[in-house]
C-alpha cells in the first residue's frame, strides 16, 4: 500500500437504502456507483451488506458479484428491534479495536441511529465517511460524519470531461475513459498536483485488471502522451523527477485559444493605453532614469488545473 493511501472498511445498513428507491420506478439500486466512488477514497479492504435477504433476493446477485460479505438478518416483528442495526454497530467497533491499518469507514446508510456509532469511530482516531438518499438521510447523521456524499451526487458528472472520439480503436477508447475517470475522482478529492504514478494507482484501484500493455502501450507515460496527441489531456513535465504531471484537459485548452483572437480591439486599447505611460525621452527631463520594459505574464505557465477546480 502506498504512502498516504486510506484503508476504508465499508458498512451497508441496505434496508435504510432500500427505503429511498421505494415508489420510485425510474431508479434502481446500483452497488458498482457506490464502489467507484468509495474507491477514490482509498483501498477498500471490508465490504459488508446487512438485511433480510429474503425480502431483498433481487439484489443478492449483484452484491454478491461486488464481493460484498452478506449477512442475514431476519426481520423480527415481535420485539419490533432492527437487529441489523446493532449487528452492524457491534462488526464496527470490533473491526474499530482490532484492525488498527482501517483508518476510514464508510457507513452507507441515512439513519441517525448510527450517530453514537460515527462519534465512537472518530473518538477512536477513524474517518468516517457516510453515504445515503437525500430523502433518508437525517441531518444528525450528516452533520456528524466527516463527510457525506449523497447517492443521488454519484450520477452527477464533475464539469465536462472532453469527448473520446468514436473512430479509435475499442482498447484505446476504454483506456482513456478510464484515464479520463480516474483524473476526475483525484480533482474531485482536491488533489493540488496529479502526478502520474497517483494517476495509475486511481486507474488500477478502480480497475484492478488494467494493464497499458493490454492497451497497445509499452509504459504509462506512453499512454499519457498519446492521451495529449488525442487532446483528452494536457501534460507537463516535472523539471525534478523527469515524470509527466497531468494539468487539464486538452480540448478545453483549445476552446480558450479558440476565443483569444475575438477580442483584438480590446488589446489594442491595452497596448495604446500602456504606451500613454511611458516617460519621454531626455531633452525635457535629462536626470530621469531610463524606462523599465513592463512585463508581461506569460500565456504558457503551469495552469495548475483551474478549469478543473470547481466541484
Amino acid at each position: 500500500m502506498t504512502e498516504g493511501e486510506r484503508s476504508l472498511a465499508v458498512f451497508i445498513d441496505f434496508e435504510n437504502l432500500a427505503l429511498g428507491f421505494k415508489g420510485k420506478k425510474d431508479k434502481r439500486f446500483d452497488i458498482q456507483k457506490i464502489l467507484e466512488r468509495l474507491v477514490e477514497k482509498g483501498k477498500i479492504i471490508v465490504k459488508k451488506a446487512y438485511a433480510d435477504w429474503a425480502e431483498y433476493s433481487d439484489y443478492k446477485r449483484a452484491l454478491h458479484e461486488a464481493a460484498i460479505e452478506l449477512i442475514d438478518i431476519p426481520r423480527r416483528s415481535v420485539s419490533g428491534k432492527n437487529s441489523a442495526d446493532i449487528r452492524l454497530c457491534v462488526d464496527a467497533i470490533d473491526l474499530c479495536y482490532s484492525k488498527e491499518h482501517i483508518d476510514t469507514f464508510a457507513i452507507v446508510s441515512g439513519d441517525s441511529d448510527f450517530s453514537p456509532l460515527v462519534s465512537k469511530l472518530k473518538e477512536n482516531g477513524k474517518g468516517v465517511i457516510g453515504l445515503g438518499m437525500k430523502e433518508s438521510s437525517s441531518s444528525l447523521l450528516i452533520n456528524n460524519c466527516d463527510e457525506f456524499i449523497y447517492y443521488e451526487d454519484l450520477e452527477r458528472p464533475l464539469g465536462i470531461p472532453p469527448k473520446i472520439e468514436q473512430e479509435l480503436p475499442e482498447r484505446k477508447k476504454e483506456a482513456f475513459q478510464l484515464l479520463v475517470d480516474s483524473v476526475l475522482a483525484l480533482v474531485r478529492e482536491n488533489k493540488e498536483v496529479l502526478w502520474s504514478s497517483m494517476v495509475k494507482e486511481t486507474m488500477k484501484r478502480k480497475k484492478p485488471s488494467f494493464n497499458e500493455s493490454y492497451h497497445g502501450y509499452r509504459t504509462f507515460s506512453d499512454l499519457l502522451a498519446d492521451a495529449e496527441k488525442h487532446g483528452i489531456l494536457r501534460l507537463r513535465t516535472d523539471s525534478r523527477s523527469g515524470t509527466y504531471v497531468v494539468v487539464g484537459f486538452g480540448k478545453e485548452e483549445k476552446k480558450i485559444e479558440a476565443e483569444e483572437p475575438k477580442t483584438p480591439k480590446e488589446e489594442k486599447e491595452r497596448k495604446t493605453q500602456r504606451s500613454r505611460w511611458r516617460p519621454r525621452s531626455g531633452k525635457k527631463n535629462p536626470g530621469a532614469a531610463p524606462a523599465v520594459s513592463e512585463q508581461v505574464p506569460s500565456e504558457t505557465g503551469d495552469f495548475g488545473l483551474p478549469e478543473m477546480e470547481g466541484k
